[in-house]
């Protein structure tokens, strides 16, 4: 499901969804349209496009980018984006549409939601135009327009990216599979990162870390995978076991860490949509196949990478982000796929305080309920 804002150049505000009736938004010729894009689909990355109408895109989770015209946006779920739209072609009515990305061999639902963007004066008796898709499995679509994506880093908008790293960590992203006695086959899906599957506690973990409660997590979750191998290579489809815990890592306050998420061929590659709650992050660099850490980092953006919160790791590929850790507490970072995330896709870092009093994590209010 697709969640829309549309503001005219007068700043009129509307709201719709993709849903079960066709929405209609009428337009008004040689006005110019900002679109609020929001992926609230669970499982799915979605192309997006207007029959008829190219899109700017001007920002996305919220950070201004340089802007570029294209025919057809991708968003992962979790992720934002804005776009203008013109309204000067000739008047008639022109379906939006949105419809999944998968390169991985995988099933999907793959029908196609619409709305309407009319031209005011036609009437609805006017079969709207159809827009032109990328293909569901169109990987150099993909790659090409998260390629385009660059931080506006202007005078007044910069891009603070860190040059400096203090703290590397490599995390792969794999599927398992765990003995399960109550399962119809006695095995259950997993999912995990380093080999290792989040298991959620009983006790919030900032309720755990603020008030120093012992044994509802442990701060060893491994800055490396256990055991390297040909991460994408041929699939591997035995010893598919993963490790259950519920491990975190400790990261100094204002230390910068870089963090590459690599996807691996673990039952099945496939792109996978990574949110970090508490920060934005820089996207430095991305590709396909293993990351090689004396190579790929020479390639990096360190200029004016994507500003963001949510990323999608590509299916059989890598991506590397960079962020300052000057929030303290504890946040998750997980798989946005819904699937995937209740499998044990996440982990969570625990942010040190600093040395000063607003560098400390804020006691919680005093009519907080209990978890």
């Amino acid at each position: 499901m697709l969640y829309i804002k549309i503001t005219e150049i007068s700043y009129h505000g509307l709201y719709f969804f993709f849903w079960a009736d066709t929405f209609t938004l009428e337009v008004e010729q040689s006005k110019t349209y900002l679109l609020r894009i929001i992926n609230a689909a669970l499982n799915d990355e979605l192309f997006f496009a207007i029959a008829g109408h190219n899109m700017t895109v001007v920002e996305i989770d919220a950070v201004y980018t340089k802007p570029f015209t294209t025919q057809a946006i991708l968003i992962a779920p979790g992720q934002t984006t804005n776009v203008l739209v013109q309204a000067t072609q000739k008047p008639n009515r022109y379906f939006m549409a949105a419809r999944p990305f998968m390169d991985a061999p995988l099933s999907i639902d793959n029908r196609t939601a619409t709305a309407i963007l009319q031209y005011k004066g036609i009437p609805n008796t006017v079969i709207p135009l159809l827009p032109h898709l990328p293909e569901p499995n169109d990987t150099a679509f993909a790659l090409s327009y998260n390629a385009r994506l660059r931080s506006l880093n202007s005078p007044q908008f910069q891009a603070n990216v860190p040059l400096k790293v203090d703290r590397h960590l490599f995390y792969t992203i794999g599927l398992g599979i765990n003995p399960c006695p109550t399962c119809l086959n006695g095995t259950k899906l997993a999912a995990s990162l380093n080999n290792i599957t989040f298991v959620m506690p009983q006790v919030g973990l900032l309720q755990a870390h603020y008030f120093n409660i012992k044994g509802v997590f442990r701060l060893d979750f491994p800055d490396n995978p256990p055991t390297p191998f040909n991460y994408t290579g041929a699939p591997l489809t035995t010893n598919l076991g993963t490790t259950l815990g519920t491990r975190v890592s400790k990261i100094a306050y204002n230390s910068t860490v870089q963090l590459v998420l690599q996807d691996t061929n673990l039952l099945s590659v496939e792109s996978h949509p990574f949110h970090l709650h508490g920060y934005n992050f820089f996207v430095v660099g991305t590709g396909i196949g293993n990351f090689d850490p004396k190579r790929d980092p020479a390639k990096f953006n360190l200029v004016d990478p994507p500003e963001r919160n949510t990323v999608g790791v590509p299916t059989g590929g890598w991506t590397a982000i960079r962020f300052r850790a000057d929030n303290p507490g504890v946040w998750f970072m997980h798989c946005h796929l819904e699937l995937h995330t209740g499998w044990g896709l996440k982990t969570a870092f625990v942010v040190e305080n600093g040395k000063l009093p607003d560098q400390s994590i804020l006691p919680p209010p005093k009519d907080l309920p209990p978890c």
